[in-house]
């Protein structure tokens, strides 16, 4: 199998030290849209796209790409 991976960079955003909060005005897009945040909502785990579209904010856990 050749070609480039699938995940380039994986960076965790939120740590024990310093919690990212945003609100669902917030929430920017990754890469100009090619990758994706992970956050944690009161509706579970979801993707950036599902929090903007549930209107909801919460806790960055990381950013993929």
């Amino acid at each position: 199998m050749k070609g480039e991976s699938a995940i380039h960079d994986l960076k965790r955003v939120s740590k024990l030290s310093r919690r990212a909060y945003v609100g669902v005005d917030e929430i920017k897009p990754v890469i100009g849209g090619l990758g994706l945040s992970i956050l944690t909502t009161n509706r579970g785990v979801v993707s950036h796209k599902e929090a903007k579209r549930f209107g909801v904010g919460g806790e960055v856990i990381c950013t993929v790409w």
